[in-house]
């Protein structure tokens, strides 16, 4: 019974709170317990329509007198999720941060679809599971009936939701495709996980019919450019048609991946090849072009690559934050000055990088409080590493951390308030150091950097 008594809430109060509207407005609302930040942003793929501050309840409201039907998604950071609206909406949600999407509910206009949407969200997460654990394993025919019976049974469900909900034509077709792209993308990366689960080096043969759904994939479809198994089934799609077509075209095999620089570029013809509408290629586009830049740092290739990008997608609605990586990683390279960033002390005094690595040997690594478990392990490892290589210094940036929980941090790990600074301008941080991997750490001397793409945990360090 308790679980229905937030819905009934819910409806009761869109019944009392919800204004009059036309048939062509939308209003969406909701209560958030426990929040993490002061709004809820709505965005229609990468727009941000607009922002509500959660009141002394913790509630918000949206109200639109015209918006198109589709797939939204709202932002209460650093969570987001999806919401599906059509003209004529009425539609709440509450939820609850520390179980963000287990504890999302969705009640009125639509409430069935939004509630199926988000279920199969949860449901793919052990699916992905039960892949690594069991399936991966099995050869191809006996790979190809298990997820089929898996995919048949979401579908009979969404048969059902739609003959008792009568879904519009929008909403019944990205229902579908969540289901339908979630297991297609699982056929496209079998082939390497099978060979992982079997740690071999040669991918098996598959059955002649085994990607029989490609005849039927829409690669132009508006609808679908930000539904998650759609977006992820194509970057795993790109990625396999690029290493079988280099294999056979390049006679590679195996070692096709070996060489990044050659097969990113293949990715990159085939998905100018294939998809035709803008939005989604600029971001196949987009996710490739950072793949390769944060994993490759050799300035040389990365100029072939960046220009090779620029011919074939200058127009790119990205372009600025891709060149931006770019420029980024190619001022880091080996016997470059560290960038002039300034950073907070625990006295609340600005210090820029360069000073704080003039005449001596310094390792910058990097955490935040968002990850407890990330900062332990770095601090643990970062003690080792003191007694190791005495001649260091091993100073750390915070980031994305409130001051007051930042400095009862440091002091509860008996550091030297010497030792630890936090980010004034995290943008610029990101940008102009590449915050990728998490347990990347830049090693200078002199202020000059001797790497600035090392791994805290490498033993050579």
């Amino acid at each position: 019974m308790d679980k229905f008594l937030p819905i009934a809430l819910a409806l009761c109060l869109i019944g009392c709170n919800t204004p009059e509207r036309n048939d062509q407005s939308v209003f969406f609302a909701g209560e958030i317990v426990n929040p993490t930040s002061e709004y809820v942003v709505l965005f229609k793929g990468s727009d941000a329509l607009d922002s509500a501050k959660l009141d002394e309840n913790n509630r918000f409201s949206f109200q639109f007198d015209n918006v198109s039907d589709g797939l939204y998604h709202f932002n209460h950071s650093p969570e987001q999720q999806y919401v599906y609206l059509e003209k004529g909406d009425s539609v709440w949600i509450r939820l609850n941060t520390l179980y963000f999407d287990e504890s999302l509910v969705f009640s009125g206009t639509n409430e069935e679809l939004n509630n199926f949407l988000l279920e199969i969200f949860l449901e793919d997460e052990e699916v992905e599971q039960l892949m690594y654990s069991e399936l991966y394993a099995l050869e191809g025919d006996d790979f190809s009936e298990k997820i089929e019976k898996l995919r048949n049974e979401k579908l009979q469900a969404l048969e059902a939701l739609n003959k008792e909900a009568k879904l519009s034509d929008t909403a019944y077709e990205i229902a579908k495709a969540s289901i339908n792209y979630t297991f297609y993308r699982f056929k496209e990366i079998y082939p390497f996980k099978h060979r992982g689960s079997l740690r071999e080096d040669e991918l098996h043969d598959l059955p002649s019919d085994f990607y029989a759904y490609r005849k039927g994939i829409d690669y132009n479809n508006k609808n679908l450019i930000y539904l998650r198994p759609y977006y992820d089934f194509m970057k795993s799609h790109m990625g396999n048609l690029s290493y079988m077509n280099c294999s056979h075209s390049c006679g590679k095999k195996a070692g096709t991946t070996h060489n990044q620089l050659h097969f990113n570029q293949h990715k990159l013809a085939i998905i100018d090849s294939l998809v035709g509408e803008k939005e989604l290629k600029d971001n196949l586009f987009r996710n490739v072009a950072f793949n390769y830049l944060l994993r490759e740092h050799d300035v040389d290739s990365n100029k072939v690559f960046i220009e090779k990008f620029q011919r074939i997608s200058g127009n790119n609605m990205h372009i600025k934050e891709i060149e931006r990586l770019y420029n980024g990683i190619s001022n880091i390279q080996p016997n470059s000055p560290i960038p002039e960033i300034n950073v907070v002390s625990m006295k609340d005094t600005l210090v820029s990088l360069p000073s704080l690595s003039k005449d001596k040997k310094v390792v910058f690594y990097f955490w935040s409080a968002t990850d407890k478990n990330h900062y332990e392990n770095i601090f643990s490892r970062v003690k080792e590493l003191q007694a190791l290589k005495p001649d260091y210094d091993f100073i750390g940036i915070n980031f994305r951390t409130e001051t007051n929980n930042w400095k009862a941090i440091v002091n509860k790990f008996g550091f030297d308030a010497h030792s630890q600074y936090k980010a004034d301008d995290l943008e610029q941080l990101a940008e102009k150091l590449i915050l990728y991997p998490m347990n990347k750490c830049i090693i200078t001397k002199d202020a000059m950097i001797v790497d600035a793409f090392s791994n805290i945990y490498r033993n050579d360090l």
